[in-house]
């Protein structure tokens, strides 16, 4: 009975803040969060320095994600020191990826790539589950990691798809320019962009244009499928939720990059959806060759008691500030700001 709790509170509390995102965040004052003076103008003014909604949502999805990590690992008796150095080291190798391989495809120094990131957090997750297991001289269930990793990855994508959403990236194709069917499919749910600091706006020009809502499609479906991975996680079905979430996931990345409108490399078919389509034979690989590591039936109880304790909270909280500096402090934008005095007040 608490597995299914568990999964009804984690939709009760995920699926209002996506229709909020929906709603709220295309709309103007929805891009920049705060603006920090950083040195003296030309004039006397002050250049500032811009935190983005983009940043604060994004390190809500990499908390939560994490979050639901520790939980659902704890619900399997791993320990929470191998639990929180796994989920250092992939942090450390997939962060700065999401930044390095967007570089590398796109040619384009101040932009993210979620795919790419995934892509090498894919690669290098087992391979990490390993090291550490053999350095700390334990035999931890590579699979049943890959199952959790694979659940809080689908929900923390999830739920980032609205910080998309308040940048103007990731965004899809002019209704316009799509078919009567397509047209008649998303036309009520069409996300249109009118600040010209947004992506869709500066990149492409498309200020006031509906557009194919892909950050939204991808936000419910990750977010869905997430949820229906935790709920074979928690049955101990490690191989299905881990290949059902690969599956939905990579397949839509791969679907999807043909509905969208933003660069995503010279080549027609894009270096991401070549990723999505590797991950896959990767993934199933990686369930054959662990398949006979030792695992147990998760209790669910035993992973919200090891998760509420401090050092995984405190983890949380700088991993969030990290995250929240990284992707929030906008390079691509600038501001000026101005001090004055309200004279009548003094």
């Amino acid at each position: 009975m608490e597995n299914e709790l568990f999964i009804l509170i984690l939709a009760l509390v995920t699926m209002p803040v996506l229709f909020w995102g929906f709603r709220v965040l295309p709309g103007r004052g929805w891009q920049m969060l705060a603006t920090l003076p950083v040195r003296k103008g030309k004039d006397c003014s002050n250049e500032g320095t811009n935190l983005t909604w983009y940043g604060l949502l994004t390190a809500n999805a990499y908390a939560a994600a994490l979050a639901l990590l520790f939980v659902l690992l704890g619900s399997a008796a791993i320990p929470l020191t191998s639990m929180l150095v796994i989920a250092a080291l992939l942090l450390l190798i997939c962060v700065p990826a999401s930044r390095l391989i967007a570089r590398l495809v796109e040619g384009k120094s101040h932009t993210f790539t979620i795919g790419g990131a995934v892509f090498v957090g894919i690669v290098a997750a087992p391979w990490v589950i390993e090291l550490v297991s053999r350095i700390n001289g334990t035999s931890l269930p590579v699979l049943t990691f890959l199952a959790a990793v694979g659940c809080a990855y689908a929900l923390g994508e999830g739920l980032g798809r609205i910080a998309c959403i308040s940048f103007g990236c990731c965004y899809g194709k002019p209704l316009a320019n799509c078919g009567p069917r397509m047209q008649r499919l998303f036309g009520r749910w069409s996300l249109v962009f009118q600040d010209e600091t947004r992506k869709a706006c500066y990149a492409d020009g498309l200020a006031g244009q509906p557009l194919i809502p892909i950050q939204m499609v991808t936000a419910v479906l990750y977010v869905v499928t997430g949820l229906i991975g935790v709920a074979l996680f928690l049955n101990g079905l490690f191989a299905f939720s881990f290949i059902l979430i690969l599956l939905v996931t990579q397949l839509w990345r791969v679907f999807s990059e043909f509905l969208r409108a933003d660069y995503r490399g010279k080549q027609g078919f894009s270096a991401y959806q070549i990723m999505g389509l590797l991950a896959i034979p990767y993934a199933v690989g990686c369930v054959f060759l662990f398949s006979l590591s030792i695992s147990t039936t998760p209790l669910l109880l035993d992973g919200l008691q090891q998760f509420w304790q401090p050092v995984p909270i405190l983890f949380l909280q700088i991993i969030w500030f990290i995250i929240f500096i990284y992707t929030g402090r906008s390079t691509v934008t600038g501001a000026h700001v101005d001090y004055y005095l309200h004279r009548e007040r003094i």
